[in-house]
């Protein structure tokens, strides 16, 4: 288990997925993610077995809070290119409909910028935002991830088109 302040990353195990689940489904963060899709239970055991147990440039972790060792989120770092030494940050909290917060999300965050850089070795991390998501934007602002550019009208939703913003932070340190 990777520990920080407040919260752990630990392996995500399958009888998390119902509750990874019912968070992934909700209306409200679906909004956000690039599979708009309401997913079903073998949806999310496909993509259980597919990228969590057999894909290596995946790394997915669950969020627990270290104080009960609960289930609150998920985030990981997928696409990861080993040559260019890269990889795409996804993170949500799904508890109390938090989705990201000031505590958890910036706490798992760190943890997992820490993982990525320094234990992976990779020089960047990148994210792509929905115009719309104005919650994860100024989170990756407060990481100090830059805001590297725009693809406009790249995302349908709420009968209308909007842009892909794309951050990224780089590993200067080696």
């Amino acid at each position: 288990m990777l520990i920080g302040e407040h919260v752990g990353l630990r392996a995500i195990e399958k009888n998390d997925l119902s509750t990874l689940l019912e968070w992934r489904n909700k209306p409200e963060f679906r909004l956000f993610f690039r599979e708009y899709r309401e997913l079903n239970y073998n949806n999310q055991l496909l993509w259980y077995e597919k990228y969590v147990m057999n894909d290596p440039n995946t790394r997915m972790f669950a969020i627990t809070e270290l104080d009960t060792g609960e289930l609150i989120g998920a985030c990981g770092l997928c696409y990861i290119d080993w040559i260019n030494r890269s990889a795409d940050f996804s993170i949500y909290i799904g508890k109390d409909n938090l989705y990201i917060d000031d505590t958890f999300a910036i706490d798992a965050a760190k943890i997992m910028e820490k993982y990525g850089f320094e234990e992976l070795n990779l020089h960047r991390l990148w994210a792509e935002i929905y115009s719309i998501d104005d919650k994860k934007s100024a989170f990756f602002n407060t990481l100090n991830f830059n805001l590297e550019g725009t693809l406009k009208e790249t995302h349908w939703t709420e009968g209308r088109w909007v842009d892909s913003l794309y951050f990224g932070k780089i590993n200067y340190s080696k």
